[in-house]
């Protein structure tokens, strides 16, 4: 697909499709790299998204233990599920 390069104030730039935006999951905040004369556009993401309202939840149920050496947190799925 090409596209026309676009002056905007000072800088130049282009449009991108919203059909490829959607297919690569563009939303808002990209990373630019330029590699080998050629310009890679990646989606930020954020890998850690929702986990304040998590905390918050788990706090609420007083789900937010500390988990130290002495306490046993193994689970069914240990002995039934898990091969080595």
């Amino acid at each position: 697909m090409r596209a026309h390069i676009v002056k905007i104030g000072n800088s130049q730039g282009i449009r991108i499709p919203k059909p490829l935006l959607d297919q690569t999951d563009i939303k808002d905040d990209v990373e630019l790299e330029v590699n080998k004369n050629q310009i890679i556009i990646r989606p930020i993401s954020n890998p850690r998204a929702g986990w304040d309202n998590a905390f918050k939840s788990m706090a609420q149920n007083n789900d937010d233990a500390l988990i130290n050496g002495d306490d046993n947190i193994s689970h069914s799925w240990d002995d039934e599920e898990w091969q080595w």
